[in-house]
């Protein structure tokens, strides 16, 4: 169980739903249907998720689709087809009217979390990484408002500001993925025993993040001798990657591998660990 501080999270959380706020209010119809890297979405579609999923933790069920949604090819399990109800159900609302929903169910989640108890808060849940406490469950909520947050930011073209990028959202967001990185390394990486990964990280997010595999794949503060492969990318391509939305192929030139190539290759092709 993963205990965090209630309103260190919440405050990344709210500020995730401000920025998303501000970026959604500057945009055009016309950016509202942009394409995302998000198979099947547009920015409208993103926007429809959130305000699904928040919907969904207050308790409200999901609306009946239009159609099978199970049988839509970019729609792989269960809590998909849970999402593409909402997306369907919200297609023809309006920009300004999903503005104004997006604004309504983050301000009574707002309300809500503000007022559980550290008692509730730290309960154990069902969350997206399996059982944990409701806490761990928010911290997930912030990586993928911040995460889609980015999703809409690349589809329109419009860039976060170094302010913006340090805040704490995309911090809890590489939290998150930090806590996976040694599944990542040694489940989808398949890096071998005795192996000391470095990620270098740079742009305003820059930091080190080391991963040994001994016996199994764990974060480490520091390696006992030199790194067996480092990888060197920016920190938002590191949590898109991360995310699925991109691949390495796509980005080669801006991955530095250095050390063993083939094993640094091998984990940066396999960094995607969102279902």
């Amino acid at each position: 169980m993963t205990e965090l501080d209630k309103q260190e999270v919440l405050d990344a959380l709210f500020k995730s739903w401000d920025d998303i706020d501000e970026l959604l209010s500057g945009l055009s119809d016309e950016q509202w249907n942009e394409a995302t890297k998000l198979p099947g979405w547009r920015v409208h579609d993103v926007v429809a998720h959130i305000i699904g999923t928040e919907s969904f933790l207050m308790g409200v069920a999901a609306p009946t689709p239009d159609c099978d949604v199970s049988e839509l090819p970019h729609v792989k399990n269960q809590m998909g087809e849970m999402n593409e109800s909402w997306v369907r159900h919200l297609r023809d609302e309006s920009p300004a009217s999903m503005l104004e929903k997006f604004r309504s169910v983050t301000g009574e989640r707002r309300k809500m979390l503000a007022a559980m108890t550290d008692e509730a808060w730290n309960a154990t849940a069902a969350t997206p990484v399996g059982p944990n406490t409701y806490g761990r469950f928010m911290r997930v909520r912030t990586f993928d408002c911040w995460m889609h947050e980015q999703d809409i930011r690349y589809a329109v073209g419009v860039w976060a500001n170094d302010d913006v990028l340090l805040g704490g959202p995309a911090e809890q967001a590489l939290e998150e993925i930090t806590s996976s990185l040694g599944y990542i390394v040694g489940k989808l990486g398949k890096a071998p025993d005795g192996s000391r990964v470095a990620f270098e990280l740079t742009g305003p997010l820059q930091r080190t993040l080391r991963v040994a595999v001994d016996g199994r794949a764990a974060v480490v503060d520091t390696f006992d001798g030199d790194p067996t492969t480092t990888i060197r990318l920016d920190a938002v391509l590191f949590t898109r990657l991360a995310g699925g939305r991109t691949t390495a192929a796509e980005n080669e030139d801006a991955i530095e591998i250095a050390g063993d190539e083939a094993l640094g290759r091998q984990i940066v092709e396999h960094l995607n660990f969102v279902v």
